[in-house]
């Protein structure tokens, strides 16, 4: 199954984290004719989300861009905390954790790039997907045997609500 250090910090896991280029989507840049930017997600990475909300883990996303899709696809789930234009990631996502009462060891976050380092750094749980950058592969706790917007973030969740017993 996985080792059992992986399993420990799992079991302590309540709030999840996410960036969204290259995590939540394939990292594809898709512009119309009039500079309008258009993302794809994952309907089964979407649900995933949701299982971890439902079952009362807090949710965010945390992302250097602002994206009108990305508000939507974040009300669609019901997560709970949407973060956009952010510099740093870091800074954010401590005062997330404070603002829950929560240590960075209750947090796991799941990022694919350069940005993402200084949080997977410091959470109890760091994620990423199978096409991240080496820089990001090898600090992390977990990498997907997924791409990016193709079922890495489900394969998350669904570690986080097996292990935690959330069915």
């Amino acid at each position: 199954m996985f080792n059992i250090d992986l399993r420990s910090r799992v079991l302590k896991i309540k709030l999840v984290a996410f960036d969204v280029d290259g995590v939540m989507t394939d990292g594809s840049m898709i512009y119309d004719e009039n500079g309008i930017q258009y993302k794809t997600f994952n309907a089964k990475d979407g649900q995933g989300i949701a299982m971890l909300v439902k079952s009362g883990l807090k949710t965010a996303i945390i992302t250097a861009k602002e994206s009108g899709a990305v508000k939507h696809r974040f009300e669609d789930l019901g997560m709970t905390k949407l973060y956009q234009g952010v510099k740093n990631k870091i800074a954010v996502m401590k005062e997330i954790a404070k603002e829950y009462g929560l240590d960075m060891s209750e947090a796991a976050y799941m990022g694919d790039d350069l940005p993402d380092i200084s949080v997977l750094r410091e959470v109890g749980l760091a994620c990423c997907p199978s096409d991240a950058v080496s820089e990001v592969k090898s600090i992390c706790h977990f990498i997907s045997g997924k791409r990016g917007g193709r079922g890495a973030v489900r394969e998350l969740t669904d570690l986080i609500y097996k292990t935690q017993n959330k069915n």
